[in-house]
């Protein structure tokens, strides 16, 4: 058994044992004057390198746990956020054309349309068959891996209107969008742009509703020959396909270029039907009015 010590209180007199002296032997003082003395408690050195990198493993460990339990407790309302920003999107690239005419915001518009009211969502193959069991925003979070899979995501508004959705790249990043189309899949009926890292004042243009609104009524047909949209540099020169380039981005206006024809190009066999089956659907109509003249005559 350890042994204990004791102090006189008179003259410090250390005394070991297992109890107090009943005189201290240096100053006769009794054993009331005797206190014990308690070991001290070995522990880390709070200065030293050691004790740092403990509580600083700790720290990151308590500080990564909360932020992961965090990430955790926003993924779901993240996801959410990010479904009905799409959904945003592609609405306000079919109402854009109305925006204009009644000139207000076309997130005022939006804002009294119901996604599922107005769009039926659907995922083509190339030869514009459509393919069961895709997710078709999911497809939307990669599209140009979607596209090389040979996938294809459509929005078609219950009025006969197309949304297709469009991807490229400009001057430093990434650039998409959607294109809303007419009945007579031909006309575009507004157009949405975003990009992730193009120059604000130049090539960042393409996100503004003012240089979107330019691709309102342009047409993506000549004839029966696809020719889709370009940004011409130094001005658009035909009025029905083109549009004038953003000053100082001609970069990025060369992707815009690039992005249309190349994504709108994969849905021509979608187009191309539609446009084949409205102008059946008109031909009866015409021969009827023929007839009836002969036989008013």
């Amino acid at each position: 058994m350890a042994q204990k010590k004791f102090k006189c209180n008179v003259c410090g007199y250390i005394h070991e044992g297992s109890a107090a002296p009943a005189t201290c032997p240096l100053c006769g003082a009794p054993a009331s004057e005797f206190t014990e003395l308690k070991p001290e408690k070995k522990g880390l050195d709070t200065n030293s390198n050691l004790y740092i990198v403990i509580y600083s493993t700790v720290m990151v460990v308590i500080v990564a746990t909360l932020l992961a339990l965090a990430a955790l407790g926003l993924q779901k309302r993240q996801a959410e956020n990010e479904l009905n920003e799409k959904k945003q999107s592609i609405l306000m690239s079919l109402y854009a054309g109305d925006a204009v005419k009644q000139q207000v915001p076309a997130e005022e518009l939006v804002a009294q349309v119901k996604y599922d009211d107005v769009i039926e969502a659907s995922v083509l193959d190339s030869e514009g068959n459509a393919i069961e069991g895709e997710n078709v925003f999911a497809l939307l979070n990669d599209l140009p891996g979607a596209y090389a899979a040979g996938k294809f995501p459509v929005f078609e508004a219950k009025d006969g209107r197309v949304v297709i959705p469009v991807t490229g790249m400009g001057l430093w990043g990434p650039i998409w969008g959607y294109v809303a189309l007419e009945k007579d899949m031909n006309t575009i009926a507004g157009i949405i742009m975003a990009h992730k890292g193009e120059t604000p004042g130049l090539g960042a243009e393409i996100a503004t509703a003012k240089y979107q609104s330019k691709f309102i009524g342009k047409q993506i047909f000549n004839g029966e020959e696809f020719v889709s949209v370009k940004l011409r540099k130094g001005g658009a020169q035909d009025p029905e396909h083109e549009v004038d380039a953003i000053s100082g981005g001609t970069k990025t206006s060369d992707g815009v270029t690039a992005m249309l024809h190349s994504s709108i190009e994969h849905y021509l066999p979608l187009l191309e039907a539609k446009r084949a089956a409205a102008t059946a659907a008109t031909a009866p109509a015409e021969v009827s009015n023929v007839e009836n003249e002969e036989s008013n005559e």
